[in-house]
């Protein structure tokens, strides 16, 4: 018996971190569903861009508040829970503060820990009231209902909680060590927490302990519990940003690329020796479609902007085509991206590893050809995001379907068209009368 909480706690140890690499395993699988994207230029710099946008948070300070806030979050979130490392060697081996050993230097760490657990708490709190008491609009879109809506202030709870525990944790630590309690040796400095453990003082050493041994539980088992939520959570940019910030676009942003078939059709066309009407080869792969229309079609790296999308709706609130009224939303891109490969991804699992016809794709079913039509390509929402999204990869992507796999561009577009493609200019003038407005008197 002397053993069993050993042993129990390395069975929920195992049970959470085996259901965590197997998200993940399944997270790698749906993200390289998508074609290959061979990203190995400028290594440094994009070394660079992971170190300032992802770890340094430099875009989300735009908005200062609400940047500082979520730095506040971020680094204390991260920095506290090194705490973990201590906790998890606790529990297997029996001990109880393990580092304490390192003396000065681990009532320092406990110390800023708890300063930081604080200011966790009070931000969180302040991002509540952001949400649900200023409900400022960008959390208000239509997309932001059901499940996406609940997310953002379930996250705020289970901060909260975690926060708490560990406060608790350590008040009543704190006390069974001024009680001189068994196995509560003196050790880390509370700034926070002793200023809580009064609360505990009139009670017995064998009631502390119990309240003691509940949060730390209970601690280590909420961080594992949001270690397996973040799956199913907008927070999986926790873990995401850092290669997609990595794999983020480094040329102007106006710059968008060529078609390789089409290219490939133009140095044809341009070769005076290349023969049009010859055949292929036998053995020539199938040429791909144009564009994209559901998510296999799309680059991986637009899949994993998809899986790490924070939902924020910065992009949003600066798209010049939503201020106006019209139905786009890239925010709603990068969500509908992410359920419908969220859906091919059960639908592989649930044929045995292979993707049956489910009748479905992302356009249409999921994204309408008037929301990619309403936008005006101007670059705001990537350049307004703060782990460097591109949705409009996907928007393009998803127009060039349109155009050349169905000719259904709106009418003006094809007027245009058809203008570039027989006039040699957009406007429906034939060459020859170009000039004549010269000789208008």
């Amino acid at each position: 018996m002397q053993y069993l909480p050993n042993i129990i706690f390395v069975l929920l140890l195992i049970v959470g971190v085996g259901f965590f690499v197997k998200n993940i395993s399944k997270l790698k699988r749906n993200i390289f569903l998508g074609k290959e994207s061979s990203i190995n230029d400028n290594k440094s710099q994009r070394w660079k861009n992971m170190a300032k946008i992802a770890l340094g948070q430099s875009k989300m300070v735009v908005r200062p508040i609400a940047g500082f806030l979520h730095i506040i979050v971020y680094v204390g979130f991260v920095i506290i829970n090194i705490e973990v490392l201590e906790i998890i060697l606790d529990g297997i081996f029996g001990t109880h503060r393990m580092f304490s050993v390192l003396g000065g230097l681990y009532s320092f760490l406990i110390a800023s820990f708890e300063v930081l657990a604080l200011l966790v708490i009070i931000a969180v709190v302040v991002f509540w009231i952001r949400r649900n008491v200023i409900r400022l609009k960008r959390f208000f879109k239509p997309e932001m209902t059901g499940w996406p809506k609940n997310d953002g202030n379930l996250i705020l709870y289970i901060e909260l909680v975690l926060m708490f525990l560990f406060l608790t944790m350590n008040a009543v630590d704190y006390q069974l060590q001024q009680m001189g309690a068994e196995h509560y040796a003196k050790a880390g400095s509370f700034p926070i927490s002793s200023f809580i453990a009064p609360l505990f003082e009139n009670l017995s050493i064998s009631t502390l302990i119990v309240i003691e041994r509940t949060a730390w539980w209970l601690h280590i088992a909420g961080i594992l519990f949001f270690l397996n939520y973040l799956y199913y959570s907008k927070h999986l940019h926790i873990l995401l940003a850092f290669p997609n910030t990595y794999y983020g676009k480094l040329t102007p942003k106006g710059q968008f690329k060529n078609l390789q078939s089409v290219t490939d059709e133009v140095r044809m066309m341009m070769d005076p020796d290349a023969d049009p009407y010859a055949e292929p080869a036998e053995d020539a792969a199938v040429p791909d479609k144009f564009g994209a229309s559901d998510v296999q079609d799309l680059s991986w790296v637009q899949l994993l902007n998809a899986y790490t999308c924070t939902e924020c709706g910065r992009c949003t609130s600066e798209c010049p085509a939503n201020q106006t009224g019209k139905k786009l939303s890239p925010r709603k891109i990068m969500m509908d991206t992410r359920d419908r490969l969220e859906e091919v991804g059960k639908n592989i699992d649930e044929n045995n590893g292979e993707f049956k016809d489910d009748g479905k794709q992302l356009l249409n079913d999921y994204i309408s050809p008037e929301e990619l039509w309403a936008c005006t390509s101007c670059n705001a929402c990537v350049e307004a995001c703060p782990i460097s999204i591109d949705p409009l990869s996907i928007i393009m992507d998803m127009r060039q379907y349109l155009v050349m796999e169905q000719s259904a561009a709106p009418t003006d577009l094809n007027n245009m068209m058809g203008n570039i493609e027989n006039n040699g200019a957009p406007w429906p003038f034939n060459q020859m009368d170009r000039l004549n407005w010269s000789k208008e008197s």
